[in-house]
């Protein structure tokens, strides 16, 4: 019998999902498929849910990976121009780019939850400096932020130093640490804002491949701003897309990838009407309706550090052999991945003179190794002169960039 959350009952077992199926659906939903590519930004992403933002590259290159015509113009239209992504902190404390009914989901279920602890640390951060009324501190200083980019538009966290001289009060983190540093408080000031919803991160201050943003009145950026969902309904509707675009999933991949206490997960699994089926003797879920793609057509496709198809999932083994593991870093964080038929089956890298190498744990067929051949020339042409160094290589990457 399936089980009851708040009165609410989750769907009895209806059918079996074997390994083999799970990467069908995977490549297909994913866009892997060279059927499956399109130049519509936001439609790629709304099927990923959301886009791992912590190494910029990876956002652009996660895009460039399910488009007919990779760009980088493309996805800056749709984050700067149109507005159509939003750069935002939720999941697991992860900046992400997502659609915006995707990211009012993920604010309200996910990151509202870490305001309070993330106020708690600043405050106790400005006490250690001395700051004599750290709760008054910061709500002044965030008015004034606010005020600022009201008045004057996007700017820097430089050039919001100088016009709020609060921001350059310095910190000390991790005081008696290895890794100890003193930084100004605009550094925790405009995180704390952001993970309240009143700022966002807009354009970078150099090209795409730069992490260091310029900051927005939310509510000037974004019509309506970021808030308002009821957070169990949010939760409902986040899981929701989850499974849509990721299921089927186990109760582990949910409470993982969302991380949200498993209470919730139980609670938004039966909101949503979610589905149980059998994965080869483990419990899953899929969404309601779901019956899954046809077709087997083939696919190859190198997706970048952090792509969300390989960080979807707690449980990996049905997409991830043993042999492969190397391309995760000891963090759990993946490097830049070759996948084929819904499998990782390798690595990459772009070399310091730009060349892209690849490093096959499997032995790949003629077609997939020409379907290879032509996704690294389209990623060479994509790059032209741009080099970049990932954030987060695996294991296997050092040997590649040697």
């Amino acid at each position: 019998m399936a089980s009851s959350v708040r009165g609410a009952r989750l769907s009895r077992v209806t059918r079996t999902i074997a390994a083999e199926e799970r990467r069908a659906r995977l490549a297909h939903r994913h866009r892997l498929l060279a059927g499956r590519r399109t130049d519509d930004v936001p439609a790629l992403v709304e099927d990923l849910v959301a886009l791992h933002s912590s190494d910029p590259v990876s956002v652009f290159l996660s895009a460039a990976a399910r488009m007919d015509h990779p760009g980088v113009e493309a996805v800056e239209k749709a984050l700067y121009e149109q507005r159509d992504l939003v750069r935002h902190h939720a999941m697991r404390r992860t900046l992400w780019v997502a659609t915006p009914p995707a990211v009012r989901a993920m604010h309200a279920a996910t990151t509202r939850r870490l305001v309070a602890r993330e106020r708690r640390r600043t405050l106790g951060l400005l006490q250690a400096a001395g700051v004599s009324d750290p709760e008054g501190w910061l709500d002044e200083a965030r008015d004034q932020v606010l005020a600022a980019l009201h008045e004057h538009g996007a700017m820097t966290a430089r050039a919001l130093g100088e016009r709020v001289p609060a921001l350059r009060q310095p910190l000390q983190l991790s005081p008696g640490k290895s890794y100890a540093a003193t930084v100004a408080a605009h550094t925790r000031v405009l995180l704390e804002l952001g993970f309240e919803g009143v700022l966002v991160r807009t354009r970078p201050t150099g090209t795409w491949i730069n992490g260091q943003y310029t900051w927005a009145a939310m509510d000037t950026w974004l019509p309506g701003g970021v808030d308002g969902m009821d957070p169990r309904a949010a939760a409902s509707d986040l899981v929701g897309r989850y499974l849509s675009g990721f299921g089927p999933v186990t109760t582990e991949d949910v409470q993982w990838w969302t991380g949200l206490p498993v209470t919730s997960v139980r609670t938004a699994l039966a909101d949503c009407g979610a589905v149980e089926v059998d994965l080869d003797g483990t419990p899953g879920w899929v969404a309601a309706g779901d019956e899954g793609p046809a077709g087997d057509e083939p696919s190859v496709a190198l997706l970048p550090s952090l792509d969300p198809t390989t960080m979807g999932w707690k449980r990996r083994e049905w997409y991830l052999d043993a042999k492969c593991a190397d391309v995760f870093d000891r963090n759990g964080n993946a490097g830049a991945t070759v996948w084929a038929d819904g499998r990782v089956v390798g690595a990459w890298a772009q070399r310091p003179d730009g060349e892209i190498r690849t490093h096959l744990f499997f032995r790949l067929g003629r077609a997939h190794q020409r379907l290879l051949e032509e996704r690294v020339s389209s990623l060479r042409q994509l790059l032209g002169g741009t080099r970049f160094t990932p954030r987060f290589p695996g294991g296997v990457h050092a040997a590649l960039l040697a």
